[in-house]
């Protein structure tokens, strides 16, 4: 079992420096628009603490973080050109311990409040109070 457990806690490793890596790209001029809003849907949902599927239910809690992040950053990694991503993971490595800062986590709750917003606009639009 302690094979396993050093397993998981490399994967877990990897998977914060590429979702590193994908933000770094996100800021890059050179990253395509699609590519970019892919990579605000992906990072917003993998630094948020808002989970599709709550972390109270038992197994599915646990099943978007496992299944949908991976998913997410694997189509991320498809949509940004291979030399920025390049670049970015080598970034990555070399800012490897420092956190995305207060910027980031005020964009990120710029991110959820907008769609919070927009998600009630349209459910009053929806049932007739708009």
């Amino acid at each position: 079992m302690p094979g396993l457990l050093q397993q998981l806690r490399d994967y877990s490793h990897l998977l914060k420096r590429e979702i590193h890596a994908l933000a770094i790209a996100f800021g890059d001029k050179r990253t395509p628009w699609f590519a970019r809003a892919w990579l605000l849907l992906v990072l917003a949902y993998a630094f948020s603490p808002i989970d599709l599927i709550p972390d109270f239910i038992p197994i599915l809690g646990s099943l978007d973080d496992l299944i949908l992040l991976p998913i997410g950053i694997a189509v991320a990694i498809r949509l940004v050109p291979a030399n920025i991503l390049a670049d970015a993971r080598t970034s990555a490595i070399n800012a490897e311990g420092k956190s995305i800062g207060w910027v980031g986590a005020v964009l990120i709750g710029i991110f959820w409040l907008a769609l919070t917003v927009l998600a009630i606009r349209w459910a009053m639009h929806f049932w007739g109070y708009l």
